[in-house]
């Protein structure tokens, strides 16, 4: 069936992009079409912490930073290349990795302090150690009489 040249291949594919909306991807420039698998996490539960590793490939623990604030675990890592660096490789014809950062957080709750969480970094993998904390208690909500 032929479709006037304004429809691409299928008509109905373009109707059902419309609400399509593109942002720029910040992190792709970093690590190109692979930036979503970028601080891949997984999240293992256990009777009195909680135990977390982060994929961070390629980083060094000195370009990694950790704080708390407001209940949020913060975790960055930000990566330079230097540019300056002259070798005899020869002629760049294609560069895929760049310069940038990166943050993700995690809600773990108020009652945790920075010397509570215990972290360690090994072959690209940081791996941290939070403990469980029951939240405080919020008090009942009691009626007050109205009298009248």
């Amino acid at each position: 069936m032929l479709l006037p040249s304004i429809f691409g291949e299928n008509l109905f594919d373009d109707w059902m992009d419309f609400p399509k909306m593109e942002f720029p991807d910040i992190d792709r420039k970093l690590y190109g079409k692979h930036a979503s698998n970028m601080m891949k996490t997984d999240v293992h539960e256990h009777d009195n912490a909680y135990e977390m590793d982060i994929d961070l490939p390629g980083f060094k623990k000195e370009e990694i930073d950790l704080s708390l604030d407001n209940g949020y675990l913060i975790v960055s890592a930000a990566k330079g290349i230097d540019k300056e660096s002259k070798d005899n490789k020869g002629k760049l014809i294609r560069q895929e990795r760049y310069s940038g950062s990166m943050q993700r957080s995690f809600y773990i709750g108020d009652n945790v302090t920075e010397d509570e969480i215990k972290a360690k970094f090994e072959n690209g993998v940081l791996r941290l150690n939070i403990p469980k904390k029951e939240a405080k208690k919020v008090p009942e909500k009691k009626l007050i009489a109205i009298e009248g």
